[in-house]
């Protein structure tokens, strides 16, 4: 069965019944502000309302829309989440056209001074937009999955950090602070992925994956995307293209191929059975690791988990991920990040 899970701050379904009545506090129960309303934040995927979280902490009030365990490309806001639109100060998706339904919702019914910021746009220029099996060119949206890249999710912390400080000029300093302690974990993680990388034999840093999340990673850290098993419209792929991708992995010679735990693909698996790879099916696009309230369930101990995944599989030293503390940043309560 699918996990979902929606994600709130702590203190957001009272401070939506209450209108901001209650003041904020910090996980050791002091007063976080002089008794302010929290900015109500929303957010749609989960790495996104983590990396939102990290920014904004005990300062906000967030709500991730996208539960944990559904396609984003394919998911339909509720009509409540309507009301949690009519009620934000601030929005932020990824955009680049993932969360086409979300967004449009957002716009119709947010209040007139209520931004939307579509962190993606603002990462990457169209040239440097990725065009792939599941996201080909000649339907006019690039890859969306941008957050993989370590470095695009630190821009994606930044562009919050601004905003949140925009909107609540107080907690400007708070805002800063927080960000300078999530590029600390930034910068550790993007260290630790190089060294397991280059821990996997040259001939094995390759990946053909359930669906097409690795466009923007892969590049950067001297990996190849052979390919991904979903079209762009998110059916299973065609006798045609399984032969193809069968006949690539043999001549390839790759020693695994990667499903995704969410989304179970026994076409993937055949696939590996019929080219003689092991098939692994545990990593992650959108669904973070870990139960809501651990260390790992954040953004980068879904990058940590993901890349002591491949590791295992290709041949590398998934130990090099151990130095990454997957945890939120000091200040931020990992138990009150994300509800069930």
């Amino acid at each position: 069965m699918k996990r979902r899970f929606h994600v709130f701050c702590l203190g957001a379904i009272l401070l939506l019944a209450a209108c901001g009545a209650q003041p904020a506090t910090t996980p050791a129960g002091q007063p976080a502000d002089t008794g302010a309303r929290k900015l109500a934040v929303v957010t749609t995927v989960s790495p996104i309302t983590n990396i939102v979280y990290n920014i904004g902490g005990e300062r906000i009030s967030l709500t991730g829309i996208v539960p944990e365990g559904v396609n984003s490309h394919t998911f339909e806001p509720a009509p409540s989440d309507a009301q949690k639109l009519a009620q934000a100060d601030l929005i932020l998706v990824n955009g680049l056209g993932l969360e086409e339904p979300t967004l449009k919702l957002a716009e119709a019914n947010k209040k007139a001074d209520t931004e939307i910021i579509l962190l993606g746009d603002q990462t990457i220029t169209p040239e440097q937009y990725m065009f792939d099996f599941s996201f080909p060119k000649a339907a006019g949206s690039p890859n969306p999955h941008l957050w993989p890249n370590p470095r695009y999710a630190l821009r994606y912390a930044e562009l919050a950090r601004d905003a949140l400080s925009k909107r609540d000029p107080a907690g400007a300093s708070y805002y800063a602070q927080n960000y300078d302690a999530f590029k600390a974990r930034i910068d550790v993680l993007d260290a630790a992925i190089k060294a397991t990388v280059a821990s996997i034999p040259e001939q094995n840093r390759k990946l053909l994956t359930y669906h097409d999340s690795w466009a923007y990673f892969a590049p950067v850290y001297g990996m190849t995307v052979l390919g991904a098993i979903q079209p762009a419209d998110f059916s299973e792929p065609s006798a045609q293209e399984v032969a193809t991708l069968i006949t690539q992995l043999r001549q390839e010679q790759v020693p695994a191929v990667f499903g995704s735990e969410v989304f179970p693909s026994p076409v993937l698996e055949q696939i590996a059975k019929e080219a003689g790879v092991q098939f692994v099916d545990e990593l992650r696009d959108d669904d973070l690791p870990g139960a809501p309230g651990e260390a790992t369930h954040s953004y980068i101990g879904l990058m940590t988990n993901n890349l002591k995944v491949m590791a295992r599989a290709l041949g590398g030293d998934p130990s090099l991920m151990d130095s990454v503390d997957p945890s939120n940043v000091p200040g931020i309560d990992n138990s009150v990040e994300q509800a069930q």
